[in-house]
């Protein structure tokens, strides 16, 4: 661009030695094609670069956890639990809205048993079975694990918890040559499938309000209970995210009645709205009167 514009000025510029003024002028002219995206990369230099530093890994494994696994799961998951409390009397399963928990490590260190990783965390239970006909499979089976997770005070909280499975497919990856990628790119993968799973399961309203994504960080691994403490830390915040919409009784509402001056009616307040349709005709509209002497009523 520089030569081109040198080229093209020569006779303006060079004459006049203001040939110094291309300084400024090509920078301005190439950030102006690059905020217009005229020189912004092709969508073969854009897929070639997803393929060196290994992108479309992280999200085809995001989509395929999803597709394959997620949208079918977790539409059925309300009645699963439900299932699950009914059967189970002494289980200490919260109030609040019930979810799948979903870990996602970074270093994606997968325990095939949360027992092993802390022991504050228990197998309880699994939820029922869901199974469905898929790829010509009768009757695939999918099922959840419900894990007792217990604080310090020695209270217990049930939960269905569980790994994202498709890291293990990243960390079996990074232990092959062929894969082309080390532990640096893993991280990255990792955070990219947390990212664009986070991205899809937003925008699914099969799955809305049934899932939490835990995403679980390395600053703690000494602390040998970490695991329940982020569990419990969640299981807080999900149960603080339930509002209860239940109607109060009138009786309850009529005990701090709303006062103007020395009227109030506390009959008016807890009473259900209703639609009030006058039978009179209606009255032709009248102009502006000045007169202060007259007191309109209310009808």
């Amino acid at each position: 661009m520089a030569a081109l514009l040198l080229y093209l000025t020569r006779h303006s510029y060079l004459h006049k030695g203001q040939s110094w003024e291309l300084i400024v002028v090509v920078p301005v002219v190439y950030t102006l094609f690059i905020s217009l995206g005229v020189l912004g990369p092709s969508e073969v230099e854009v897929s070639s670069i997803c393929e060196e530093r290994k992108m479309n890994v992280a999200h085809g494994l995001a989509w395929s956890f999803y597709v394959g696994y997620l949208q079918l799961v977790l539409p059925s998951l309300g009645k699963s639990i439900d299932s699950f409390r009914a059967s189970h009397r002494n289980s200490f399963w919260g109030q609040g809205p019930q979810k799948l928990l979903i870990l996602i490590p970074l270093n994606t260190n997968i325990s095939h048993k949360l027992e092993d990783e802390d022991n504050y965390i228990q197998f309880y239970d699994s939820l029922p079975n869901s199974q469905l006909d898929r790829a010509g499979i009768q009757g695939r089976v999918y099922k959840h694990s419900v894990y007792r997770v217990q604080d310090e005070n020695g209270k217990a909280h049930d939960c269905a918890v569980e790994y994202a499975t498709p890291l293990l497919t990243l960390y079996r990856m990074s232990q092959d040559r062929r894969a082309g990628f080390g532990e640096s790119e893993r991280r990255q993968q990792v955070l990219l499938f947390y990212r664009t799973l986070q991205d899809i399961l937003e925008q699914s309203q099969e799955c809305r309000n049934r899932y939490r994504l835990i995403l679980l960080k390395d600053e703690h691994q000494d602390d040998p209970h970490f695991l329940s403490k982020t569990i419990l830390k969640h299981l807080e915040q999900q149960n603080k995210e339930e509002f209860c919409v239940n109607p109060a009784a009138p009786q309850q509402e009529t005990k701090n009645p709303v006062q103007m001056g020395d009227w109030h009616n506390p009959e008016e307040i807890s009473r259900e709205p209703t639609l009030m349709i006058s039978l009179e005709r209606p009255q032709p509209l009248r102009g502006p009167v000045e007169d202060t002497d007259i007191h309109y009523r209310a009808t």
